[in-house]
């Protein structure tokens, strides 16, 4: 066992002398509450480390011992469901703020244990040893990575304790390796998987913005920056209720607590879409304020993907919103400036860039190492200040997420939300995704997007120009072009996280939606274009029903698409009917 005693310490940060070989990332108990840290700098004899939990009280030469082991967290059945802070320590009572110094990450849980293998069976690293019965997402007991051999003993079937062995593995050199329904894993390793497997379908997630103009794809990147007061956190949370994902991990990461107050107090009354039962069966919560530790609140990124990544070894799609990888991202500054380190764009250490493309490229569509497809989807926040997405850590992310959702405080101030600005933000994986919209009976789904956006950067132009020579002096085809990106704003990309009918919308829905929007606009062009004013199109009655068409469209209500099909038709014919009179 290696050990030392502190020489130094400066908040998070301290330097001990050592007595034994430590390693890099090794976890440290620190002091004599046993404050758990991590090594991150080695210097000959000396030790340097960061603290994750309160350093008050610590002094110059209070021990310092280390595990022998990297910095783990525990993942098994048991994380599901439950509120844990940054380093997976359960906060079991709502009413208890802050655990005490020194408590470790300990849980009790018991669980179902229904046996898959014999004894005699040969079990590789991700083998299925049995399953668990519980509420939620079916999950199953796993041979660790790096781990396997022939089964010596399985467990009957009945309750076992999370920690307990329900199976003995015997490897080629005859070591024993006690297997449980959880295990530990190193946070800053990722999980190993048999491969990663292309981009095949997108994260359904129910806003037709997203879905629609800027997907992401199932096991991709998505970043979401936004100044203050613009939405990302309702967002995320929307996200997380109605994206198609089997298992939601959210972690606020240094945020404000009266935010964190309002998830914590929200989700578990929630019940799931999609099957009615409560949405925390499918759901982690990592809880790490901004009032935190600085460094745990580094790590706390570090375990959302490590639990979301066990979740994905299981066979299940997982969707990881992070709120917010800027606070992260300060945190590493003031660990570095502690440190001494030389600091490089905006004060920010110049390993930035790489701690993020580690963190991004976790995420991945992969085949497991028990052959099955499982996901891990990200979907970082940024608070970029005054809004500036030219600051490091947006321009970092840039280079490693491959759909940018820019909010804009514009929008927001006009109360139009998801307040996503289209021309700002932008989906690179689109191709995959023409074939799964095919699938779903929408080939014209490519056409349609890049009708909507191109109508939207002319919306931009021609807004422009008429703030200078007045809308009126534009010709008709252009006065036409502002009529239809208003239409398509305000009836197909607005869209209330909290209306009860328009809060999620289905693919189907979307695209019945916008072939209608579509239709209305190819008719209004052909009617300008044989002389029809653009203020008389202005006037239909039609238009209002259009211009709320996510409040008057239900998702049990697909047949009205049909009658205001036929109702723009006729309407339009009216209206030429009397211009020729």
């Amino acid at each position: 066992m290696s050990e030392g005693n502190i020489r130094w310490i400066g908040g998070p940060v301290l330097k001990a002398r050592a007595r034994g070989d430590f390693q890099i990332h090794e976890a440290l108990s620190v002091g004599s509450a046993a404050l758990l840290g991590e090594v991150i700098q080695l210097d000959g004899d000396e030790v340097v480390a960061q603290v994750y939990e309160d350093t008050t009280g610590l002094r110059p030469g209070d021990p310092v011992i280390g595990s022998g082991s990297p910095l783990a967290v525990t993942v098994g059945p048991g994380v599901l469901g439950r509120i844990f802070d940054g380093l997976l320590r359960p906060l079991a009572d709502p009413s208890v703020h802050f655990l005490t110094t020194g408590t470790m990450a300990e849980r009790e849980a018991r669980f179902e244990f229904i046996p898959g293998v014999a004894i005699g069976d040969v079990c590789g690293p991700g083998a299925i040893i049995g399953r668990v019965s519980r509420p939620g997402p079916a999950l199953k007991c796993l041979v660790p990575p790096g781990c396997g051999g022939t089964v010596e003993r399985v467990a009957e079937e009945g309750e076992v304790d999370e920690r307990e062995c329900v199976c003995i593995l015997v490897d080629e050199r005859g070591a024993r390796h006690e297997i449980a329904l959880s295990h530990d894993w190193p946070v800053r390793r990722a999980r190993p998987v048999r491969k990663r497997l292309a981009a095949q379908a997108p994260m359904v997630t129910g806003q037709r913005i997203l879905d629609n103009l800027f997907p992401v794809v199932r096991g991709g990147r998505a970043a979401l920056p936004g100044g203050f007061g613009t939405g990302k956190t309702v967002l995320q949370e929307s996200l997380a209720k109605w994206c198609d994902a089997d298992v939601i991990v959210y972690v606020g990461c240094g945020e404000r607590g009266n935010e964190m107050a309002e998830v914590l107090d929200e989700f578990p009354s929630l019940d799931d879409p999609r099957t009615g039962r409560p949405l925390m069966e499918r759901t982690v919560i990592i809880a790490n304020t901004s009032n935190m530790p600085v460094a745990a609140r580094e790590a706390s990124i570090y375990t959302a993907i490590t639990v979301a990544e066990y979740f994905r070894d299981q066979g299940l799609h997982v969707a990881l919103m992070a709120d917010s990888t800027s606070r992260w991202a300060e945190a590493l500054r003031e660990v570095s400036g502690r440190l001494g380190e030389l600091p490089g764009e905006s004060g920010y250490p110049a390993y930035l860039s790489s701690r993020l493309a580690e963190f991004y490229e976790r995420a991945a569509r992969v085949e497991t190492l028990a052959g099955e497809e499982g996901s891990v989807t990200v979907i970082g926040a940024i608070s970029p200040p005054a809004g500036d997405f030219s600051e490091p850590v947006t321009s970092h992310t840039k280079r490693y997420v491959r759909t940018f959702w820019a909010l804009d405080s514009s929008r927001a101030q006009a109360r139009f939300y998801p307040a996503i600005d289209p021309l700002a933000s932008y989906a690179e994986e689109i191709r995959p995704l023409a074939q799964w919209w095919k699938t779903q009976g929408v080939p014209d789904w490519p056409e349609h997007r890049q009708r909507v956006l191109a109508l939207l950067g002319e919306q931009s132009r021609l807004e422009r120009m008429a703030r200078i020579v007045g809308k009126d002096a534009l010709p008709q085809p252009q006065q036409l072009t502002l009529l239809c990106a208003e239409v398509i704003n305000d009836g197909f990309l607005y869209q209330s996280s909290f209306s009860p009918i328009d809060r999620y919308c289905s693919p189907a829905r979307q695209a019945a939606m916008l072939r209608l929007l579509m239709h209305f606009m190819a008719v209004a062009e052909a009617a300008v274009a044989r002389g029809v004013a653009v203020d008389d199109i202005a006037g239909l009655g039609v238009l209002r029903q259009l211009r709320r068409l996510g409040e008057e469209l239900a998702e049990d209500d697909l047949d009205l698409v049909a009658s205001l099909r036929q109702r723009v038709g006729d309407e339009f014919h009216a209206l030429e009917a009397e211009r020729e009179s």
